[in-house]
């Protein structure tokens, strides 16, 4: 079955990033000058998925707004002569499919995720965490789907981390079938150091068969008496297979400030008309 959909919850109030985020949502604060979101809606896109379900709060209408037309915009860019920003715009708007369905309530990722229920239907899914940037020639998820098509069963991102950093992360315990792939046993949301299973953590993506969606229904709140998406992902290794995928690629943390400042440069450094400027403030600022 294809998968057509993907999740991004983007319903979090971005408290880390106050002041900025006091009338801005943290998802639209740039990448030198791309909105953090649009990254990851075009690692959906390049990844052959249709049509995006954000999960959305209160005061987040600018997101879809950005990946709406602009006709009023367009025109006076246009009447200044400034027609390959008008391209621009027109490309984000036709980017993909965009609906929404509201978290009233900060309840937590896995309840972020049933609320999309409606919208993702009884079908596969990704779910993708606006959070997490990731920069790889193979987009992240498209490496979990390609796992996904094979095996018809849910997949998730992984990625070794430090021991002292495996509190931070839902953690498996799994056995590796083959290079990069394991089958997962079990999975723990943010265990303390000496009590975690392993040091391969679960990142911001993942593919899911629908099944994840009762179980959701029925989870008790789990740490921070929110519904977590990994306590229902270890229910479901318990009914059937999860596979978990150490992706290929380098993975910004950017709901953190420094990560954030991370992505900027190392995105910075990607643009041929920003290139050896950067590297030469860099330079300069170590002295």
């Amino acid at each position: 079955m294809k998968l057509r959909k993907a999740v991004i919850p983007v319903a979090g109030l971005g408290t880390r990033f106050l002041p900025a985020t006091k009338t801005v949502p943290k998802e639209l604060l740039p990448i030198v000058d791309i909105p953090s979101i649009q990254y990851v809606v075009q690692e959906a896109v390049d990844a052959g998925i249709e049509e995006i379900i954000f999960v959305t709060g209160r005061g987040k209408d600018g997101i879809e707004d950005h990946f709406d037309e602009a006709p009023e915009l367009e025109q006076v860019l246009a009447d200044r002569g400034q027609q390959e920003m008008v391209k621009m715009l027109r490309a984000i708007a036709e980017m993909t499919e965009v609906v929404s369905v509201r978290q009233k309530k900060p309840l937590g990722l896995g309840h972020a995720v049933l609320c999309a229920r409606d919208l993702v239907g009884n079908e596969p899914f990704a779910v993708m965490l606006a959070d997490d940037l990731i920069d790889s020639p193979t987009p992240c998820i498209r490496q979990l789907l390609d796992i996904f098509q094979t095996n018809n069963e849910s997949v998730v991102a992984l990625m070794e981390v430090p021991q002292t950093e495996v509190h931070q992360y839902g953690v498996i315990k799994g056995n590796l079938i083959k290079e990069r792939l394991y089958q997962v046993e079990a999975m723990v949301e943010k265990p303390p150091a000496k009590e975690a299973p392993s040091r391969m953590a679960i990142i911001g993506r993942y593919v899911l068969r629908p099944e994840i969606f009762p179980i959701l229904q029925n989870l008790p709140a789990g740490k921070g008496g929110e519904i977590q998406l990994t306590d229902g992902l270890a229910q479901l290794v318990r009914e059937r297979k999860v596979y978990g995928c150490e992706f290929l690629g380098d993975r910004y943390d950017i709901g953190d400030k420094f990560g954030f400042v991370r992505a900027t440069v190392a995105y910075a450094l990607k643009r041929p008309d920003l290139k050896d400027k950067v590297l030469e403030y860099l330079k300069s600022a170590k002295n």
